[in-house]
């Protein structure tokens, strides 16, 4: 994999997915629990497939041939692959109407944020000139179903968070800076069409899939499970193992005597 665009950004859904393989491979024996917890946790530092593809190299995909290495997917998936469906987001509960809470961000050697709960109506307008922006769309809730994010930085950064579940277009460019795009890409059905454009100048503007601060504590709270049960199973395994050897050992003098 370290010829196939190593360096392309991976996302939350990929970096889960190695974390996945990791625990089937703990489970069949494969790995220690230290080795475990070592690759997990870089599996969750990991920015580029060029750093997940590593932690699973010597380790078979699920429902391989476990003569053949394990590699991480460089095909965008659409992102309801990536979700569970409990938590998949409820778009029409998201779709107030009404009049958006704010239709412009200025940030002039400064910044502006509009995140958590904030309506959008159908186009946003962000401007940033020696300062940042951060427009958050995970938990937003919208005037409609067609939505343009317009960003424009000279000298400055932008950055829009977008959850996995939504539709994203990115068209914006860049001029001696950077317009970059981690996001594109289909949504669940009847989530919004997100179109961002722009340009930055001397600047850059991200867009970037990013999991609901709900998911990311539902998740953590799932490994956290997750390990204290894998712990309590070698526990149990070591006092079985234990209490064999002793049965074994009596038997032996009891064949003595």
């Amino acid at each position: 994999m370290s010829d196939e665009l190593p360096d392309l950004r991976a996302s939350d859904a990929d970096r889960e997915r190695v974390a996945e393989q990791l625990r089937d491979a703990l489970a069949e024996g494969r790995l220690d629990m230290a080795e475990f917890e070592e690759r997990l946790d870089a599996t969750y530092r990991a920015r580029t497939y060029g750093e997940l593809e590593p932690l699973t190299r010597d380790l078979p995909s699920h429902g391989a041939n476990p003569s053949h290495g394990a590699k991480v997917s460089m095909v965008k998936r659409q992102a309801s692959d990536d979700l569970a469906g409990p938590a998949a987001i409820d778009w029409d509960e998201r779709m107030v109407g009404g009049e958006p809470s704010s239709g412009l961000g200025i940030a002039v050697w400064g910044g502006f944020s509009r995140k958590a709960g904030w309506v959008v109506g159908r186009q946003f307008t962000g401007f940033a000139l020696w300062g940042g922006g951060e427009i958050d769309l995970r938990e937003a809730r919208f005037t409609e179903r067609e939505v343009e994010i317009r960003c424009f930085t000279i000298m400055g950064g932008m950055q829009v968070i977008v959850p996995p579940d939504m539709e994203v277009v990115v068209r914006g460019f860049g001029f001696m800076g950077g317009f970059d795009d981690n996001a594109t890409g289909a949504g669940t059905p009847g989530s919004p069409r997100v179109v961002v454009k722009g340009f930055a100048l001397m600047g850059g503007v991200g867009v970037d899939r990013k999991l609901r601060k709900a998911d990311k504590l539902r998740l953590r709270e799932e490994r956290r499970l997750d390990r204290l049960e894998r712990r309590e199973a070698r526990r149990a395994a070591h006092v079985d193992r234990a209490e064999r050897h002793r049965l074994a050992h009596e038997e032996r003098h009891e064949d003595r005597d």
